[in-house]
């Protein structure tokens, strides 16, 4: 993704939204009430939006402060994924995107998978989403929880040790609990694989 060079932001019309801005030395922070920037690919595809009730720009570390932001990643002409929390930093030319509190990512499955985290992190040049912090993952089938995630360009999430899951039964109530190392959910297949270095163990289930 670096050939990423263009995007679009929509503020509220005649700067309405724009309070009065702070001089701090040769800082700059311009506050913006309403806040849409989508970011597209060198070939016009677009690769994600997001939009903010509350943020600001600092001109000095050039960064968007976001407060409650909604982000859609998109493949081609649909949303992939739509992730919202309670603030985030945009930095490093719209390439470096951090999120932080109540980080929730779903995806728009008829069975909706649903990931949660205190932290996301995600360098666009790169294709791993990192997730940190009291990691939950959550669909009709199973629960994973780990304190660490990557999720892949191939609808792989890898949760990192330790890591606890739960199967539900047909009435959606939990039927076990395992402990297990490293697991990795397919979002492609609905499948889950557990792997063990030391023990030289795998095992898959397929809901």
């Amino acid at each position: 993704m670096s050939n990423i060079y263009r995007l679009i932001i929509f503020l509220p019309l005649l700067v309405l939204g724009c309070a009065p801005t702070v001089f701090e030395e040769k800082k700059v922070i311009q506050k913006i009430d309403s806040f849409d920037m989508n970011i597209f690919s060198k070939s016009g595809d677009k690769i994600y939006s997001i939009s903010s009730p509350n943020s600001s720009y600092d001109n000095i570390e050039l960064k968007f402060d976001l407060k409650k932001p909604i982000i859609n990643i998109f493949n081609g002409e649909e949303t992939k994924y739509i992730i919202s929390s309670e603030e985030s930093t945009l930095s490093d030319n719209n390439k470096l995107l951090k999120l932080k509190g109540n980080v929730k990512l779903k995806t728009l499955k008829k069975d909706e998978d649903i990931l949660y985290a205190d932290n996301f992190i995600w360098n666009i040049e790169k294709t791993n989403y990192l997730l940190e912090g009291n990691i939950r993952f959550e669909n009709q089938n199973i629960i994973l929880n780990s304190g660490k995630a990557k999720l892949g360009p191939d609808n792989i999430i890898e949760f990192f040790n330790p890591v606890k899951y739960i199967i539900k039964d047909e009435n959606k109530e939990n039927k076990y609990e395992i402990k297990s190392e490293n697991a990795y959910y397919n979002l492609n297949t609905d499948s889950v694989s557990f792997k063990s270095n030391e023990k030289r163990v795998k095992s898959i289930i397929y809901f």
